[in-house]
């Protein structure tokens, strides 16, 4: 794994927009824009790195799976912060009906610097972004720059390929694609109009929806959208921990699809994702894999030894782009907040040139399909991040 800088292409920009990248900038608080899309520098990997890193992906994966059956089978809910009995059933019988509920992606961001085991340092599988330009800018910037070179990439034909295979499991009419219309950005909206775009290549029939236009028809008890239409089946960009505990939650729950229900809607990701996208993964993946090379110690109820060792994060259980997130140094006093969270071992992001670095590997169904890069100049990756392409040689 190496860093090297180079000069960006001639109208990058408005190239990179025209991939699907329309948020190229990010606006700073002192009124600057600067670069979030940053082809100034680029990563090289070799084969066999990549390769050993797939590998690591998917054991990963298998790990999340196995800690949410452990969080299911023992009834583990409330250490998650899931507190509402119905909810806590709600998403236990979606787990328990997986295989019968379409599940697509999710991204786990990893430390890494070429040299040790990558280690984990959280699992988005329910609402994670960055992926339009993991999919497409950074594979069309390599075949600019690198002709004949590789890039672990194959996020897009791996999207498409599921949503064939998924499509038996959704029920009859279109699939509505939805983001929120506070997405100021243009991020969300991109990220759902290129999924709506793989799954139409996969043959489905598809419908554009903002989350804030979906109603409630009383008379039928269904979700519609705004032409009236039951939404039977949606993928959503949109927390499931937003979506069940906002005025329409209660429907929500009352017509939650866990497989095949008439007069229900099949959501995307299923209520089960709930149980990998929790900081709280963290520490019950190290309760059942004690030292695993790829895990950081992580508790619940305190940082316990790690304050006085190597230092500890603390995580908000449920939070994105670093929200929360507080660092804490080797030998400070050790300090449990109140509102729970996870204390996961310090692990400070690998310094290239004074830049921050973290993986984010992507999963698409169980297997490994893809990295996207981010940089930042804190040891928290946060909104002023910016993503840098990658190529193998």
């Amino acid at each position: 794994m190496k860093r090297h800088t180079t000069e960006p292409r001639p109208g990058w920009q408005e190239t990179v927009e025209e991939q699907g990248c329309i948020y190229p900038l990010t606006r700073y608080p002192d009124g600057s824009l600067r670069p979030y899309w940053d082809e100034s520098a680029y990563y090289e990997f070799s084969l066999p790195e990549v390769e050993a890193l797939e590998e690591v992906v998917e054991e990963l994966h298998t790990m999340c799976l196995a800690a949410a059956a452990h969080i299911v089978e023992h009834d583990r809910f409330a250490d998650l912060g899931i507190k509402d009995a119905r909810l806590a059933r709600r998403v236990a019988e979606s787990w328990r009906r997986r295989a019968e509920l379409p599940s697509l992606y999710g991204r786990f961001d990893l430390r890494y610097d070429g040299t040790g085991p990558a280690k984990m340092l959280e699992y988005n599988a329910d609402t994670p972004t960055s992926l339009v330009e993991a999919a497409s800018p950074q594979w069309f910037w390599m075949e600019e720059r690198f002709p004949g070179a590789d890039q672990w990439n194959s996020l897009h034909e791996r999207l498409v390929a599921a949503w064939k295979r998924q499509a038996p499991l959704l029920p009859p009419g279109p699939l509505h694609f939805v983001h929120s219309d506070g997405d100021e950005l243009g991020e969300d909206l991109m990220t759902v109009a290129y999924l709506r775009e793989t799954a139409q290549q996969a043959g489905l029939a598809t419908e554009a929806l903002s989350v804030e236009r979906i109603g409630w028809d009383r008379l039928s008890g269904r979700f519609v959208d705004d032409r009236l239409r039951f939404i039977r089946s949606c993928f959503k960009l949109y927390p499931w921990e937003w979506l069940t505990t906002d005025r329409f939650g209660p429907y929500v729950l009352d017509t939650l699809d866990n497989g095949g229900g008439t007069g229900t809607t099949c959501w995307i990701e299923p209520a089960w994702k709930m149980l990998l996208s929790n900081k709280a993964l963290l520490a019950v993946l190290w309760e059942l894999y004690p030292g695993h090379p790829n895990l950081l110690p992580a508790y619940l109820d305190g940082p316990r030894e790690l304050a006085a060792t190597g230092g500890y994060v603390a995580k908000p259980l449920l939070g994105r782009e670093g929200a929360g997130v507080t660092v804490h140094e080797p030998g400070a006093d050790p300090v449990v907040r109140d509102e729970p969270c996870c204390y996961q071992e310090l692990a400070p992001l690998p310094d290239f040139d004074g830049n921050r670095v973290v993986l984010g590997a992507w999963v698409v169904e169980d297997e490994a399909a893809g990295l996207g890069i981010r940089e930042s100049s804190g040891l928290i990756t946060d909104e002023y991040a910016r993503f840098l392409p990658h190529v193998i040689l």
